[in-house]
Formats: C-alpha cells, sequence, structure tokens
C-alpha cells in the first residue's frame, strides 16, 4: 500500500541505521580505547570482576615494594657481617702474631694498636649499617617484617643478628687488647670464636634474604599472571574490531541509502495523479 501518512519501509531502514550507528560507536569506542569492557556502563558484572582484580594487582605492588626493602635492609647487613668477617680474619692474624714469645714489647705494641683500630673499626661498621631506618646487626631490632599477601595478613621474617662488640656473636670485648703475650695468647680463640660465629650468622641472614627473593619473584609472577587475566576479561581483540569497524561502516553507508530510497516511495504517489 502507498501512502504519503506512513512509510512503513523507511521506517524499517532507519530501525536498522539506527542500529548500525549504535553498533558502530560501540565499536569505535572499543578501538579508540582498546577495551572491550572499558566502564560498569559496558558489562557491569565483568567490570567489576576486573576491579576486584585490579586492587589485588594494585596490592602486591606494595606487596613487592615491602619485599625489596626486606631484601635490601637484609642485603646492608649482609655486607656488613661480610666486612666484619674481613676484620676478624685480620685479628686474628695480629693476635696470633702478638702470641708469639720471642716478639719484643715494641712490636707487640704496634701488632695491639694495629688490632685496636680493627676492633673500633667494627662497632663503626655496625653502625652504619642503616637501610630505610633499620640496623640489622646493632640490637636495635629483633627481626625485620615484610609484606607477603595483597590482604596484609600474611608476613615474611627475618631475624636480625647483633654483631656489635662484647656480644653472643662477636665476643670480643670492646677493649679487647692484645698488649702482652697472654692476651694475645688467648685473644686469638676469641677471635676465631667471633669469627664462626658472625660466619654462622650470616648463613642465617642469607637464608632470610633467600625468602623475601623467592617471595618477591612469586609476587611478581602472580602480579603478571593476574594483569593477564584482566587483560582476557577487558581488553578488546583489535584484529577483530578492525573487521567489524569496517563491516559497520559498509552497513552504515548502505543504511543512508536504503533509507534515501525509501523516502522517495511517496513520490511515486504524485504520477498517479499526473
Amino acid at each position: 500500500m502507498l501512502s504519503v501518512n506512513t512509510n512503513t519501509g523507511a521506517m524499517i531502514a532507519l530501525q536498522y541505521l539506527n542500529n548500525t550507528e549504535a553498533s558502530l560507536q560501540q565499536t569505535q569506542t572499543e578501538v579508540s580505547t582498546g577495551m572491550k569492557v572499558a566502564s560498569a556502563k559496558d558489562d557491569g558484572a565483568i567490570f567489576a570482576i576486573a576491579q576486584n582484580m585490579r586492587g589485588d594487582v594494585a596490592g602486591y605492588q606494595a606487596v613487592t615494594d615491602s619485599l625489596n626493602r626486606g631484601i635490601s635492609s637484609v642485603d646492608v647487613a649482609m655486607s656488613a657481617g661480610q666486612s666484619i668477617s674481613d676484620l676478624l680474619i685480620q685479628m686474628k692474624q695480629k693476635a696470633l702474631a702478638a702470641s708469639d714469645t720471642s716478639l719484643d714489647t715494641a712490636s707487640r705494641n704496634a701488632l695491639n694498636a694495629d688490632f685496636s683500630a680493627l676492633r673500633d673499626q667494627i662497632t663503626s661498621i655496625v653502625k652504619n649499617a642503616v637501610f630505610n631506618g633499620y640496623d640489622m646487626v646493632d640490637g636495635s631490632t629483633s627481626m625485620i617484617t615484610a609484606l607477603a599477601s595483597a590482604d596484609g595478613s600474611r608476613h615474611v621474617t627475618v631475624n636480625a643478628e647483633n654483631m656489635s662488640l662484647s656480644g653472643s656473636i662477636v665476643t670480643i670485648k670492646s677493649n679487647g687488647s692484645i698488649s702482652t703475650q697472654a692476651q694475645a695468647s688467648a685473644m686469638v680463640a676469641t677471635v676465631q670464636t667471633s669469627l664462626t660465629n658472625v660466619n654462622a650468622a650470616l648463613a642465617r641472614l642469607s637464608s632470610g634474604s633467600a625468602k623475601l627473593s623467592v617471595q618477591a619473584t612469586f609476587v611478581s609472577k602472580l602480579t603478571d599472571a593476574l594483569n593477564t587475566g584482566i587483560g582476557n576479561l577487558v581488553d578488546a581483540n583489535m584484529a577483530q574490531e578492525s573487521a567489524q569497524l569496517t563491516a559497520l561502516q559498509t552497513k552504515q553507508q548502505l543504511g543512508v541509502q536504503a533509507l534515501s530510497i525509501a523516502n522517495q516511495s511517496p513520490q511515486i504517489i504524485m504520477s498517479l495523479f499526473r
């Protein structure tokens, strides 16, 4: 039926054109953002899941920072311990040389001066082994604790090692001396005990550092997996979207032409009255 009041063909063409325009707008948004779910309006459920995962990723970034600070603190402590171990080896050499009964007083005094300088250097190292406000070798803290989970409920701890003079690890007294042959002889065993203790403490610190490093590696891999999961949920397939964009642009052009043809139908009525 031909009518000047109702153009069914034009209405149908307009409906399809509007649908094409809506799809084209959505595809253009996905192409420009690179995301098929950029907001809750696109897909509320997927957006909520992705946001929760993004929250986990942000939490694990904080965990990574905490673990890295812990690793650095332990590394500083280990560097201090290694330096102390090297000093103890030199001190043992001085003490052993001073224990020689044939040594004259002047030579023993010179060895004692060197020994005292090395002894005081241990104190200097212990006091300066600070990172992020923590000194793990001076007895000021018992342990360091790093985050291990995104919700803050789990932690990794590493015990500190007090390497100060007159302690349970470095048993050399702060006024330890090798000024006499008897003191030097006794000091050899004391230094050896301290050296053994320091090396054992270094082994414990190394184990603690390994714990932190393993956890940091795990968190890094977990973060990568979460980011991949988020991408799978919200990222657009750009090859697919490119093909879809071309198809919709073609449909848009055809829709405009179809609407134009449908709008010309009422003009046919005019020919009936000529």
